[in-house]
């Protein structure tokens, strides 16, 4: 059974699955610290300083015992940290087609080769042999 198990964890496609996830992993942080460091700025910037992780819809207070501790907290609507997602996953929807894009022009095309031209149908066989026929009379 242990042998089984190293034949299995040894083979190509586990080790090269193991490999894309550390890999994904790696581009995923790049991605975000991307994201989150350079082009979140830049929007804050072109939005007037902006955060919008800060807006929310509050729908109850935060209840403060008498020395100021909460006893329970706010309730809101976190919406602008759902629209900071959408605009991460914009981003990273096109840096990643950036990716693939310029993987793509990398890639060597394939030339399909034409085909052998077939030989000949068998009508036309029956029809060279009728002509040949006719021919010999």
């Amino acid at each position: 059974m242990l042998k089984e198990f190293k034949d299995f964890i040894m083979t190509g496609n586990v080790v090269d699955l193991a490999v894309a996830v550390l890999l994904a992993g790696a581009i995923g942080m790049v991605v975000n610290g991307f994201v989150n460091m350079i082009m979140m700025p830049i929007i804050g910037y072109f939005t007037g300083g902006q955060d919008f992780s800060d807006y929310k819809v509050i729908l109850s207070e935060a209840v403060l015992a008498a020395d100021g501790t909460v006893t329970t907290p706010e309730n809101a609507i976190m919406y602008g940290a759902w629209i900071n997602t959408i605009i991460n996953l914009i981003i990273v929807g096109f840096v990643l087609f950036m990716i693939v894009k310029a993987y793509n022009k990398t890639k060597t095309p394939v030339v399909e080769e034409p085909a052998a031209p077939a030989g000949p149908t068998q009508e036309e066989l029956l029809m060279e042999i009728r002509d040949a026929l006719k021919s010999q009379k």
